[in-house]
Parts: structure tokens; sequence; C-alpha cells
């Protein structure tokens, strides 16, 4: 009767770990899909801010022509300023979005290495306890 318990015991560690290895992929596979769906809506930001960049530059061009002004001088080297400035602004949104890409990543890898870990540990468990059943079931039996 103690195999059958035994076997019960094993088969319940073996079904656990399963579980919980594919509960750490599957959360890794999710964190993926939000890292590229992060990664799809940051270009589609940045696509955005460009067309309002571009819109912008052409109504500076449109209200400078009209009034008559040059595209030299004074009003050239503000909107250059101003453009170089925006860069670098896009730059900054650019590397947070893909800092938070990477961040989703790790996670995923972790909710994985996660998965691995409790399987483990429900192994060894296992393994202790029938160990543990084993020795007592052969010391009621020596005795």
């Amino acid at each position: 009767m103690s195999w059958v318990i035994t076997a019960l015991a094993v088969t319940s560690a073996a079904v656990s770990a399963r579980s919980s290895y594919i509960s750490g992929r599957v959360q890794e596979d999710e964190l993926k899909r939000q890292a590229e769906q992060e990664k799809m809506a940051a270009q589609s930001r940045e696509l955005q801010r460009r067309q309002e960049l571009n819109r912008a530059l052409a109504a500076n061009m449109v209200g400078m022509g009209q009034s008559g002004l040059a595209g030299e001088g004074t009003p050239a080297s503000i909107a250059l300023a101003s453009a170089k400035q925006v860069g670098i602004s896009e730059g900054a949104i650019s590397l947070t979005d893909k800092l938070r890409q990477a961040q989703l990543r790790r996670q995923g890898a972790m909710a994985a290495q996660t998965g691995k870990l409790q399987a483990a540990s429900t192994l060894l468990q296992t393994g202790t306890q029938v160990a543990g059943q084993v020795q007592q079931s052969q010391s009621i039996g020596g005795a």
C-alpha cells in the first residue's frame, strides 16, 4: 500500500513541477509579446512626432517666406537650433522606449527561470518526502 502512496506523491510532484514550468514559460511568452507591442507603439509614436516636427518646420518656412524673410540668417539659425533640440528630445524618448522593452524581456526571462526553479523545488521536496516515507516504512517493517 505504501508504494501506491509513493507513486501518487511522485505523480503529483511531476504534474505540479510541469505546471510550474509551463506557467513560467507562458509568463515569459506574454512579456515578450508585450515587449514587441511596446516596440511597435514606440515606432508609431516616433513616426507621429516626426510628422508633427515636419509640419511645424514647414509652417515656419512658409511663414518666413510669406513675410519676405530669406531662409538664411537668424530665423534659420533658430529653426536649426530648435530642430537639434527636438532631435535630442526624440533620442531621449527613444532610449526610454528601448529601456522599457528591455525590462519586459528581462521580466519574461525571470518568469521562465522562476518556473524552472519552482519545478525543481517541487521535485526535490517530493523526493525528500518519498525518501522519508521509504525510511519510515523500512523502520516499521524491520522492527
